[in-house]
């Protein structure tokens, strides 16, 4: 598919706030992800000159094609942050109408700009006035199964100019319970002329077969499925061109997760990048044998040695699991409140 002038492919890494940093976003990259995009960023954060905000539109020329997605539901505002953002150079911008978290919604913005669609369509205009980039945007099938509006919605967008629209299959109620609504997305996707991702359960390259088959979406986005299997990409479009692809065995995985882990030091140094990863330790993990006698381990990591230590037990199947490896002098944690379900923009 093409957004603007760009040849962006068919599989796409979601915007994913706390997880979707830059060393995740090249892990995916590396596996195939066509497109990838950045955490949501907060206008309101950009126009006043917040560091942290400023810092969540850092991307590498290696992430490339890369959109950066902003929220908020000031017009005004999200223009002024669409200029710093094409300061920038990223290859598109894009606007976030889907996030539910209750952070995001209480002000208004995300996913609550579905019931207030005139607002959504001056934030949007405002936006593709404001900046030559391409501009999209993520949108929900609607606030509740009672306000099904993404057709409306999607329409009022490509009137607006957006290059392209994403739709998660789920209504804000919904959250990421229940299963993805594709025939809603079908729908929107014979209502525009523009092109149309499909978000929301795509997980394996049988599903992303149905998905391309029963919405005729364009595109794919990825967001939950990646968590602990960035090669979920590569499997994806390796089926394409009649599969072949075979999926990391555990000691492929360590590597992977070494190496993943390895980017996120060179980012933001050890101590740093080791409080960030302990959430993808848990993933690239689940399921081996004797994960679940290491989850506080995981959970109060605090070096490289020390996660190396915990995979290489792990993929020895569990070998020597009664022998605590030694710690750092931080205080064990609890259980992380590491829930994906609440992080996808």
């Amino acid at each position: 598919m093409r957004i603007g002038s760009l040849e962006a492919g068919r599989v796409f890494l979601a915007p994913l706030s706390g997880v979707a940093d830059s060393p995740f976003r090249r892990i995916c990259k590396s596996f195939g992800a066509d497109v990838v995009w950045s955490e949501m960023i907060s206008a309101v954060g950009l126009t006043k000159g917040n560091w942290r905000s400023r810092a969540l539109m850092s991307f590498r020329e290696e992430e490339r094609p890369i959109a950066i997605q902003l929220f908020g539901r000031d017009a005004g505002a999200m223009a002024e942050a669409a200029r710093v953002v094409e300061e920038k150079v990223p290859d598109f911008i894009d606007i976030n109408l889907s996030c539910p978290a209750g952070k995001i919604v209480s002000r208004g913005a995300g996913s609550a700009l579905l019931r207030e669609p005139d607002r959504a369509a001056e934030i949007v205009r405002a936006v593709v006035r404001a900046v030559r980039l391409p501009v999209t945007a993520k949108i929900r099938i609607g606030w509740d199964r009672a306000q099904i509006n993404a057709v409306d919605v999607a329409r009022m967008l490509e009137d607006c100019g957006v290059a392209a629209i994403s739709v998660h299959g789920r209504t804000w109620e919904q959250g990421f319970r229940d299963r993805a609504s594709w025939p809603d997305v079908a729908r929107v996707k014979q209502a525009v002329g523009v092109p149309v991702v499909l978000s929301g359960d795509v997980t394996s390259p049988e599903n992303a077969a149905r998905a391309f088959e029963e919405t005729g979406c364009d595109a794919v986005m990825i967001g939950r499925g990646s968590f602990g299997r960035p090669w979920v990409f590569a499997a994806i479009a390796s089926s394409f061109d009649g599969g072949g692809f075979v999926a990391p065995g555990p000691e492929a995985a360590r590597e992977i997760a070494l190496r993943h882990l390895d980017l996120a030091i060179e980012e933001f140094s050890e101590r740093i990048a080791i409080r960030r990863f302990r959430k993808h330790l848990l993933w690239y993990t689940k399921g081996m044998p004797g994960v679940v006698r290491l989850r506080e381990l995981m959970c109060r990591v605090t070096s490289r040695a020390e996660a190396d230590d915990i995979l290489s037990r792990l993929v020895r199947g569990g070998d020597g699991l009664g022998e605590e490896p030694e710690m750092g002098p931080e205080e064990p944690e609890a259980w992380p409140e590491v829930d994906p379900e609440v992080t996808l923009g």
